[in-house]
C-alpha cells in the first residue's frame, strides 16, 4: 500500500469536506435586487405620484413613475396591477424647489441646487409591520449661468432615478 497516494487522498477529501462544511455557514444573499420572498408576495401596485409641489414641472410626474415602474420590473419579479396586491405604493411629489447655493464676490450665485422631494405610503398587505410613510429627497447642483429650461430634463431624470433607489432601497429592498 502507498501511504502517499492514500495521504493525497485524505487531504483532498479533508479540503472538500471542509468548503463544504464552510459554505454551508455563510449567510446567503439574493441577487435580484430585492429581499422579497416570492412565494408570499406576487403582486405590487403602483398609483400615480402627483405633483403637490409649489412649483410645478408637469413632465416630472411621468419621468418619476417611468423610472419607478421600470427599476421595480427590473429587479424583482413582481407583477404590476391596478387592482388589489400584496404590496402598494403610492404618494405625491411634495417638493420641486431652487435654492442658490455657491456665492461668488459679487454676491451672485454660481451654482443652484434643484431639489425634489416625494412622500411615499408603501403599504404591504402580507405584513403591517412593513408599512412606510416617509419623505424622500435628492437634490442636482448646476451651474447659476445655465438656465433651468436648458437642463431641467436631465436634472429630474438624474434626481429620479436617485428617488426610485432610494424608495426602493427602503420599500421593497427591505434594507
Amino acid at each position: 500500500m502507498d501511504w502517499n497516494k492514500c495521504w493525497r487522498w485524505l487531504n483532498g477529501l479533508a479540503a472538500i469536506v471542509s468548503m463544504v462544511v464552510i459554505s454551508a455557514c455563510v449567510p446567503s444573499y439574493k441577487l435580484n435586487g430585492s429581499a422579497l420572498d416570492y412565494s408570499v408576495y406576487k403582486t405590487v401596485s403602483v398609483s400615480d405620484f402627483p405633483i403637490r409641489a409649489a412649483l410645478v414641472y408637469p413632465p416630472l410626474q411621468q419621468t418619476f413613475e417611468n423610472e419607478l415602474l421600470d427599476y421595480i420590473s427590473r429587479n424583482t419579479r413582481l407583477q404590476t396591477t391596478d387592482g388589489p396586491s400584496d404590496l402598494q405604493i403610492e404618494g405625491e411629489i411634495t417638493g420641486y424647489t431652487l435654492t442658490p447655493q455657491a456665492v461668488t464676490e459679487n454676491a451672485l450665485a454660481s451654482q443652484t441646487r434643484l431639489t425634489i422631494s416625494v412622500r411615499v405610503k408603501y403599504t404591504d398587505n402580507k405584513n403591517d409591520q412593513n408599512d412606510i410613510d416617509q419623505t424622500f429627497s435628492a437634490y442636482r447642483d448646476f451651474d447659476a449661468t445655465l438656465m433651468l429650461t436648458d437642463v431641467q430634463d436631465d436634472l429630474c431624470q438624474q434626481i429620479s432615478k436617485e428617488l426610485v433607489e432610494l424608495i426602493f432601497n427602503a420599500t421593497l429592498g427591505n434594507w
